[in-house]
């Protein structure tokens, strides 16, 4: 069981418009591999090609090195977790397990042997008998799931499967999915739009919008080095901010300079990008070198953390997120304070310049994700 995927130069159009626009990904054996982005940047498209349930317009889909662009879904090497489930209700939990197996001519004896195994994989067992309307969301899930690794294939396909369950569920689901792969050593192509459930799970992400490939990496990698405004924007919350190239890994901001790490033939008009929890802050007299002054204009509580926004003249907000210690925050507004931004976390992401500073909508977001 190997499960190597390379998609060279594929694409799929829908009329005129590109859906996936021709990209080249090489996915490992035993990866898991998320397929990361918002709704409409080709990323279920993708996984519906790898599936076989849409037939691609150019290029070729390789499994183990074998061409599978022109094969039915069927017999194919793969097989698909959906979020919707797709249970079969007057079944019970054993029957809806063991369907594929019927058209594989497995005798009797060698399907319930498989179909115990599987359901144990997934923590089910003494659950055989149950329908599916008398299990939660997350039993059901894990029932689709069981469904599929019987089939033992070379490649699991999962087009958000943990998408409608609640937050405390899904947190839950994804340590025990990611566990599961890791036992297995199947390869898992995972699609999600969800960046923090991408960084828990994935071994690499490629991050994707209109069809094409932005940016592929460990979750490290993408988080800490991204390639451009979009990717710091999208993966986590980023303080964007305009500035001008004033030298090899020197900006100007605010009139001030600043080191930072700079992006090959950046010039001119720039954007960086600096991480709310990379920033540190200080008292206004604070002195030292990467240094902006700016006006506290809001403290947001969100559990372990707070979320500081500081007014920066010529700037706009930024961000800053500091360890809940326990006690009452040192400063409110209209507080004067200093802004540290270290140079090895400032990082010029763009040249054009198209990023703005908008962090009231990423910080409504991270409210909603509190509340959930």
């Amino acid at each position: 069981m190997s499960g190597v995927v390379e998609l060279v130069d594929l694409a799929k159009y829908y009329g005129e418009n590109p859906a996936v626009d021709h990209i080249d990904l090489r996915i490992e054996s035993g990866e898991f591999f998320s397929l990361l982005g918002p709704s409409g940047c080709g990323k279920t498209t993708t996984l519906r090609l790898i599936a076989g349930f849409e037939r691609p317009d150019s290029g070729a889909i390789l499994i183990d090195g074998v061409d599978q662009a022109g094969t039915p879904p069927h017999k194919r090497p793969v097989n698909t977790v959906f979020q919707s489930y797709a249970l079969f209700p007057h079944m019970n939990v054993a029957d809806n397990v063991a369907f594929g197996l019927a058209y594989q001519d497995v005798p009797k004896a060698e399907r319930n042997g498989r179909v115990a195994e599987a359901l144990d994989r997934v923590h089910l067992s003494g659950m055989e008998s149950r329908k599916p309307t008398q299990l939660s969301g997350g039993q059901q899930q894990r029932v689709a799931l069981a469904r599929s690794l019987v089939l033992s294939p070379s490649v699991l396909l999962l087009d958000e499967p943990l998408g409608a369950l609640d937050a405390k569920l899904r947190k839950s689901l994804q340590v025990e999915l990611k566990r599961l792969q890791e036992d297995l050593e199947i390869t898992f192509i995972y699609v999600t739009h969800d960046q923090e459930e991408a960084m828990t799970m994935s071994d690499r992400i490629a991050v994707m919008t209109e069809g094409t490939v932005e940016q592929t990496g460990t979750p490290a990698e993408i988080y800490e080095t991204p390639t451009s405004s979009y990717i710091a924007d999208f993966l986590g919350i980023s303080n964007l901010m305009y500035a001008e190239a004033v030298g090899p890994g020197r900006v100007a901001l605010a009139g001030s300079e600043l080191d930072c790490v700079d992006k090959e033939g950046a010039s001119g008009e720039v954007t960086v990008s600096i991480r709310p929890e990379r920033v540190q802050i200080h008292p206004p007299d604070f002195a030292g070198d990467n240094v902006l002054t700016g006006e506290i204009e809001r403290v947001v509580f969100a559990g372990p953390l707070l979320n500081v926004l500081v007014t920066v003249e010529e700037v706009g907000t930024i961000q800053v997120t500091v360890p809940n210690q326990g006690g009452a925050f040192p400063w409110d507004w209209p507080d004067k304070v200093a802004l540290h931004l270290p140079a090895e976390s400032l990082r010029i992401v763009s040249e054009t310049g198209t990023a703005t500073v908008e962090l009231e909508a990423d910080l409504e977001a991270a409210g909603a994700d509190q509340d959930e």
